[in-house]
Protein backbone atom coordinates (compact mmCIF):
# COMPACT_ATOMS: atom_id res chain seq x y z
CA UNK A 1 0.00 0.00 0.00
CA UNK A 2 1.37 3.16 -1.19
CA UNK A 3 2.35 6.13 1.36
CA UNK A 4 0.14 8.59 2.31
CA UNK A 5 2.48 11.04 0.47
CA UNK A 6 3.24 8.88 -2.62
CA UNK A 7 -1.13 8.88 -2.53
CA UNK A 8 -1.13 12.78 -2.60
CA UNK A 9 1.87 12.99 -5.16
CA UNK A 10 -0.33 10.47 -7.78
CA UNK A 11 -3.57 12.05 -7.54
CA UNK A 12 -1.52 15.72 -8.10
CA UNK A 13 0.25 13.97 -11.56
CA UNK A 14 -3.11 12.50 -12.24
CA UNK A 15 -4.82 15.73 -12.10
CA UNK A 16 -1.64 17.22 -13.96
CA UNK A 17 -1.65 14.98 -16.50
CA UNK A 18 -5.26 15.34 -17.25
CA UNK A 19 -4.96 19.02 -17.60
CA UNK A 20 -1.89 18.98 -20.02
CA UNK A 21 -0.27 21.09 -17.06
CA UNK A 22 3.78 21.05 -16.02
CA UNK A 23 4.47 20.55 -12.68
CA UNK A 24 6.96 20.06 -10.51
CA UNK A 25 7.49 19.25 -6.99
CA UNK A 26 9.72 21.21 -4.09
CA UNK A 27 10.10 21.70 -0.93
CA UNK A 28 11.04 19.57 2.16
CA UNK A 29 9.77 16.71 0.26
CA UNK A 30 12.15 17.29 -2.96
CA UNK A 31 14.67 18.32 0.13
CA UNK A 32 14.38 14.48 1.30
CA UNK A 33 14.83 13.21 -1.91
CA UNK A 34 18.57 14.82 -2.11
CA UNK A 35 19.67 14.02 1.11
CA UNK A 36 17.95 16.28 3.99
CA UNK A 37 16.53 15.01 7.33
CA UNK A 38 13.43 15.93 7.35
CA UNK A 39 9.86 15.94 8.98
CA UNK A 40 7.37 17.64 7.13
CA UNK A 41 3.31 16.97 7.24
CA UNK A 42 2.63 19.05 3.92
CA UNK A 43 3.63 19.15 0.07
CA UNK A 44 4.76 22.10 -2.38
CA UNK A 45 4.59 21.99 -5.92
CA UNK A 46 4.46 24.49 -8.49
CA UNK A 47 2.39 24.55 -11.40
CA UNK A 48 2.36 26.30 -14.65
CA UNK A 49 -1.30 26.85 -15.77
CA UNK A 50 -0.65 28.53 -19.35
CA UNK A 51 -3.59 29.71 -21.06
CA UNK A 52 -6.23 27.67 -18.51
CA UNK A 53 -7.92 29.04 -15.47
CA UNK A 54 -7.40 28.78 -12.02
CA UNK A 55 -11.15 27.97 -11.73
CA UNK A 56 -10.71 24.77 -14.26
CA UNK A 57 -7.77 24.01 -12.12
CA UNK A 58 -9.52 24.16 -8.99
CA UNK A 59 -12.52 21.87 -10.80
CA UNK A 60 -9.80 19.31 -11.59
CA UNK A 61 -8.14 19.12 -8.59
CA UNK A 62 -11.90 18.50 -6.88
CA UNK A 63 -12.29 15.61 -8.91
CA UNK A 64 -9.19 14.01 -7.66
CA UNK A 65 -9.71 14.46 -3.87
CA UNK A 66 -8.94 18.06 -3.30
CA UNK A 67 -10.30 20.92 -1.41
CA UNK A 68 -9.97 24.55 -1.23
CA UNK A 69 -8.27 25.18 2.67
CA UNK A 70 -8.84 28.91 1.88
CA UNK A 71 -12.77 30.54 0.52
CA UNK A 72 -11.17 34.00 -0.10
CA UNK A 73 -10.22 34.03 -3.92
CA UNK A 74 -8.31 37.42 -3.06
CA UNK A 75 -5.79 35.00 -1.27
CA UNK A 76 -4.72 33.38 -4.58
CA UNK A 77 -4.77 36.01 -6.56
CA UNK A 78 -2.45 37.74 -4.33
CA UNK A 79 -0.58 35.15 -3.56
CA UNK A 80 -0.09 33.28 -6.80
CA UNK A 81 -0.82 29.91 -4.27
CA UNK A 82 -3.88 27.60 -4.05
CA UNK A 83 -3.77 25.92 -0.97
CA UNK A 84 -5.62 22.93 -0.82
CA UNK A 85 -6.19 19.57 1.26
CA UNK A 86 -6.12 15.89 0.28
CA UNK A 87 -9.18 14.28 1.33
CA UNK A 88 -8.29 10.49 0.98
CA UNK A 89 -4.52 11.10 2.34
CA UNK A 90 -5.33 13.83 4.69
CA UNK A 91 -2.39 15.81 3.57
CA UNK A 92 -2.65 19.34 2.68
CA UNK A 93 -0.51 21.07 -0.22
CA UNK A 94 0.11 24.14 -1.43
CA UNK A 95 0.29 24.75 -5.27
CA UNK A 96 2.26 27.44 -6.50
CA UNK A 97 0.93 29.09 -9.64
CA UNK A 98 4.42 29.66 -11.70
CA UNK A 99 4.87 33.40 -12.93
CA UNK A 100 7.37 33.95 -15.73
CA UNK A 101 11.36 34.16 -14.82
CA UNK A 102 12.93 31.77 -12.55
CA UNK A 103 9.84 29.65 -11.85
CA UNK A 104 10.15 29.03 -16.39
CA UNK A 105 14.22 27.74 -15.60
CA UNK A 106 13.27 25.36 -12.61
CA UNK A 107 10.26 23.75 -14.77
CA UNK A 108 12.98 23.16 -17.49
CA UNK A 109 15.40 22.14 -15.40
CA UNK A 110 13.18 19.42 -13.27
CA UNK A 111 13.81 15.46 -12.95
CA UNK A 112 11.85 13.09 -13.24
CA UNK A 113 11.72 10.61 -9.93
CA UNK A 114 9.59 7.31 -9.39
CA UNK A 115 7.91 6.84 -6.57
CA UNK A 116 5.83 3.59 -6.21
CA UNK A 117 5.54 3.26 -9.45
CA UNK A 118 4.35 6.85 -9.91
CA UNK A 119 6.30 9.27 -12.57
CA UNK A 120 7.30 12.44 -10.31
CA UNK A 121 8.81 15.74 -11.66
CA UNK A 122 10.99 17.33 -8.81
CA UNK A 123 12.98 20.58 -8.87
CA UNK A 124 16.66 20.07 -9.88
CA UNK A 125 18.50 19.54 -6.35
CA UNK A 126 20.61 22.50 -7.41
CA UNK A 127 17.55 24.94 -7.92
CA UNK A 128 16.69 23.35 -4.60
CA UNK A 129 19.62 24.74 -3.12
CA UNK A 130 18.74 28.21 -4.84
CA UNK A 131 15.09 28.09 -3.13
CA UNK A 132 16.13 26.75 -0.03
CA UNK A 133 18.70 30.16 0.43
CA UNK A 134 16.06 32.15 -0.56
CA UNK A 135 13.73 31.15 1.98
CA UNK A 136 16.72 31.67 4.36
CA UNK A 137 15.03 30.25 7.55
CA UNK A 138 17.37 28.19 9.89
CA UNK A 139 15.79 25.04 8.97
CA UNK A 140 15.79 25.73 5.35
CA UNK A 141 19.90 26.62 5.67
CA UNK A 142 20.19 23.28 7.55
CA UNK A 143 18.69 21.75 4.17
CA UNK A 144 20.97 23.92 2.04
CA UNK A 145 24.30 22.12 3.59
CA UNK A 146 22.92 18.42 4.30
CA UNK A 147 22.01 18.62 0.55
CA UNK A 148 25.85 20.04 -0.34
CA UNK A 149 27.17 16.83 1.72
CA UNK A 150 24.86 14.62 0.40
CA UNK A 151 26.10 15.08 -3.19
CA UNK A 152 29.38 16.09 -2.89
CA UNK A 153 29.99 15.19 -6.48
CA UNK A 154 26.88 15.47 -8.38
CA UNK A 155 26.35 18.79 -8.01
CA UNK A 156 26.77 21.61 -10.14
CA UNK A 157 28.09 24.12 -7.98
CA UNK A 158 28.86 26.37 -10.53
CA UNK A 159 24.93 26.59 -11.69
CA UNK A 160 24.26 27.33 -7.89
CA UNK A 161 25.85 30.32 -7.75
CA UNK A 162 25.03 31.60 -10.99
CA UNK A 163 21.06 30.80 -10.15
CA UNK A 164 22.53 32.62 -6.90
CA UNK A 165 23.69 35.44 -7.99
CA UNK A 166 20.66 36.21 -10.93
CA UNK A 167 18.43 36.07 -8.04
CA UNK A 168 20.00 38.10 -5.85
CA UNK A 169 20.15 41.09 -9.24
CA UNK A 170 16.84 40.29 -10.42
CA UNK A 171 15.28 40.84 -6.43
CA UNK A 172 18.40 43.35 -5.51
CA UNK A 173 19.25 41.37 -2.73
CA UNK A 174 22.84 40.95 -2.08
CA UNK A 175 22.06 38.13 1.04
CA UNK A 176 22.16 34.90 -1.02
CA UNK A 177 25.69 34.67 -1.98
CA UNK A 178 26.77 35.01 1.89
CA UNK A 179 24.39 32.12 2.75
CA UNK A 180 25.43 30.10 0.16
CA UNK A 181 29.22 30.48 0.95
CA UNK A 182 28.59 29.83 4.94
CA UNK A 183 26.55 26.39 4.14
CA UNK A 184 29.57 25.42 1.92
CA UNK A 185 31.64 26.44 4.78
CA UNK A 186 29.46 24.33 7.42
CA UNK A 187 30.26 21.56 4.64
CA UNK A 188 34.03 22.30 4.90
CA UNK A 189 34.22 21.57 8.57
CA UNK A 190 31.20 19.95 10.33
CA UNK A 191 32.50 20.01 13.08
CA UNK A 192 32.43 23.85 14.31
CA UNK A 193 28.72 24.01 14.47
CA UNK A 194 26.24 26.23 12.26
CA UNK A 195 27.40 29.80 12.69
CA UNK A 196 24.62 32.15 12.08
CA UNK A 197 23.27 33.14 8.55
CA UNK A 198 23.88 36.64 7.18
CA UNK A 199 21.08 38.99 8.30
CA UNK A 200 18.02 39.42 6.06
CA UNK A 201 15.72 42.37 5.49
CA UNK A 202 12.66 41.55 4.63
CA UNK A 203 8.87 5.96 1.34
CA UNK A 204 11.95 3.47 0.17
CA UNK A 205 14.69 5.99 -1.76
CA UNK A 206 13.17 7.02 -5.16
CA UNK A 207 15.05 6.76 -8.27
CA UNK A 208 15.30 8.99 -10.95
CA UNK A 209 13.85 8.02 -13.83
CA UNK A 210 14.77 10.70 -16.55
CA UNK A 211 15.62 14.25 -17.41
CA UNK A 212 12.96 16.42 -18.39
Amino acid sequence: MPSPFVEILAALAQTFEEAGLRWYLFGAQAAILYGAARLTADVDVTVQLGDRSVNALVDALGRHGFLLRVDDPDFIAQTRVLPVAHSPSGIPADIVLAGPGMEEVFLARAKVFEMDGVAVPVACAEDIVVMKLLSGRPKDLDDVVAILAANPGDLDRALIRSTTEMLEEALGQSDLTPMLESALARVRHPGEGSAAPPSRNAPSKPKRKRTR
